[in-house]
C-alpha cells in the first residue's frame, strides 16, 4: 500500500510538470477565443516561442534572455494572427493553421543554419535552463509524516514557470470576471456590434487578446525548452497546442474548469509514461504506441461526450467588420 501511494504522488508530481505547457496555452487560448477569434495557432506559437528561447539562451548564456526571446517570438506570430484575422477579417481557423505549418517548417531549418545540427538547439547549460525552485521549510517538513513527503517532493522542487502558471489561473480569473477590461472582452466576444456602438474598438480589443495570447504561449514554449528539455527539437510540442485548445473547449472557456482538464490530460500522460514496458496480468505488455496514444484518446472521448454541451462565445470565429 505505501509503495502505491508513493508511486500515485510521483505520478501527481509528473502531473504538475506535464501540465505546465498546457495550462499557459489553454489561458492564452482563452483570451484570445473570449475575444471572438479562434486560434488553432496555439501550436505554431509555442512551438515558435520554445526555438526562440533555446536559440537565445545557448547562444547568451541567460536562462532569462531565452524567456524574453521566446516570448517576443510569440507575440509577434499572434500579431500576425492579428493582422491577417481582424485588420484582414481572414479566415482564422485557416491563418492559425498556417501559422503552424510555417513554424513546423521554420524552426527545424533555422536550426540547422545557425548551429548545424539536424532541426534541434545545442543542449543547454545549467545557467541557461531554469533549475529546481526550493520551496521555504523543507528540511522543516520533511521529518513531518505524510504532510513532509507530500510538501517535498510534490509541491516543491519543480521549476518556476510550474509556480508561475499555477498562479496565472486566480490572475486570468481576475482579469476575466473582475476587471473593465475582462467585462469588454467577453462583451466583445459575445456582441461585438454593442461594443463598438458603446465606442469601444473591437479591433483593438482583439489585438490586445492575442497579445496576451502571445506572451502566455511564450511561456509555455520557453518552459518546453528550457525547463522541461534542455534543447529544442523538431516538433516538440507534439501537438499540446490542440490539446490545450480541447482542454479550453472541455473546460467551457472558463478558467478553473480549464485547469482541471489540462490537469487530467496531463495525468494520463504522466500514467502512459510509467505503464511503458509494464506486464499487465492477463494481457502482457501492452504495445508503446498504444500507451503513447492514451491522453490524445482521452481526448477524442472527452471532447465527444462533451462539446455538445459547451457552448462558445456568440462571436467565435466570426469577423467583425464595421458599418460606415
Amino acid at each position: 500500500m505505501l509503495e502505491f501511494l508513493t508511486l500515485f504522488m510521483l505520478v501527481i508530481d509528473a502531473t504538475f510538470r506535464v501540465a505546465t505547457p498546457l495550462v499557459f496555452a489553454a489561458l492564452a487560448g482563452l483570451f484570445a477565443e473570449r475575444s471572438g477569434v479562434v486560434d488553432i495557432g496555439l501550436e505554431g506559437k509555442m512551438l515558435g516561442a520554445a526555438f526562440a528561447a533555446a536559440a537565445a539562451a545557448a547562444v547568451s548564456g541567460s536562462v532569462w534572455v531565452g524567456l524574453g526571446a521566446g516570448i517576443a517570438t510569440s507575440v509577434a506570430l499572434a500579431m500576425i494572427h492579428a493582422f491577417a484575422s481582424v485588420t484582414h477579417n481572414g479566415n482564422q481557423v485557416v491563418t492559425g493553421m498556417a501559422l503552424n505549418i510555417l513554424v513546423a517548417g521554420l524552426g527545424p531549418t533555422l536550426a540547422l543554419a545557425w548551429f548545424r545540427m539536424a532541426g534541434q538547439t545545442p543542449l543547454l547549460a545549467d545557467d541557461a535552463r531554469f533549475t529546481a525552485v526550493t520551496l521555504p521549510f523543507v528540511e522543516t517538513l520533511a521529518e513531518v509524516p505524510a504532510l513532509g513527503f507530500v510538501y517535498t517532493e510534490v509541491i516543491s522542487g519543480h521549476r518556476l514557470l510550474v509556480y508561475v502558471a499555477a498562479a496565472m489561473v486566480p490572475l486570468t480569473y481576475w482579469v476575466i470576471y473582475r476587471t473593465r477590461f475582462g467585462l469588454r472582452l467577453r462583451a466583445v466576444g459575445e456582441n461585438p456590434e454593442a461594443v463598438d456602438t458603446a465606442g469601444i474598438s473591437v479591433a483593438g480589443m482583439r489585438y490586445r487578446a492575442l497579445f496576451i495570447t502571445g506572451v502566455l504561449c511564450g511561456f509555455a514554449g520557453a518552459y518546453l525548452s528550457t525547463a522541461q528539455n534542455a534543447s529544442f527539437i523538431r516538433d516538440m510540442t507534439a501537438g499540446q497546442g490542440y490539446l490545450a485548445l480541447a482542454a479550453l473547449i472541455f473546460g467551457k472557456w472558463r478558467p478553473l474548469p480549464t485547469l482541471l482538464a489540462c490537469l487530467l490530460f496531463a495525468f494520463a500522460d504522466a500514467v502512459q509514461a510509467r505503464l511503458q514496458g509494464v506486464d499487465v496480468p492477463l494481457i502482457g505488455v501492452i504495445p508503446v504506441v498504444f500507451i503513447q496514444a492514451l491522453p490524445y484518446v482521452l481526448t477524442v472521448l472527452l471532447l465527444a461526450g462533451f462539446v455538445g454541451r459547451a457552448i462558445a462565445p456568440r462571436a467565435s470565429g466570426m469577423a467583425y467588420i464595421k458599418e460606415r
